[in-house]
């Protein structure tokens, strides 16, 4: 099967340790210098915009994640968490679950993609959820 669920491990476990840390330079060691990061439809690239992301974003105001589930999808790394932190939580779910996509070489985060999905009619074939 090509989607597996995992446990949280390697550069991903280290990226979420590192963000619930609220420790910048530890979150920025899990980034490849030439990453992106997708958050919510806003592209960042490069690490000098990564860091001013987190800074502001992640850190600033204090964003933990709680993974609820973890899966491999042809050795990209999709963790569902749930969110929390003092950002504006305006017209958002009581218990926000993100959909984190991580694409990864050289066990350095090369893209990382965060997207609130809503819940969907569709499902594989299998009859498994959609990562």
């Amino acid at each position: 099967m090509a989607t597996t669920e995992i446990p949280l491990r390697g550069v991903v476990a280290d990226h979420i340790r590192a963000v619930n840390a609220f420790d910048v330079d530890a979150i920025m060691a899990t980034f490849a210098p030439d990453a992106y990061v997708n958050d919510n439809r806003r592209e960042i690239r490069g690490a000098a915009a990564i860091r001013r992301w987190v800074e502001k974003e992640m850190v600033g105001e204090h964003v933990t994640v709680e993974p609820v589930k973890v899966l491999d999808h042809y050795g990209d790394v999709v963790v569902r968490g749930r969110y929390d932190g003092d950002y504006d939580k305006s017209g958002l779910p009581e218990e926000l679950i993100m959909s984190n996509y991580f694409a990864i070489r050289d066990d350095r985060i090369v893209s990382l993609t965060v997207v609130f999905n809503q819940a969907s009619e569709y499902e594989y074939g299998d009859g498994t959820d959609a990562a």
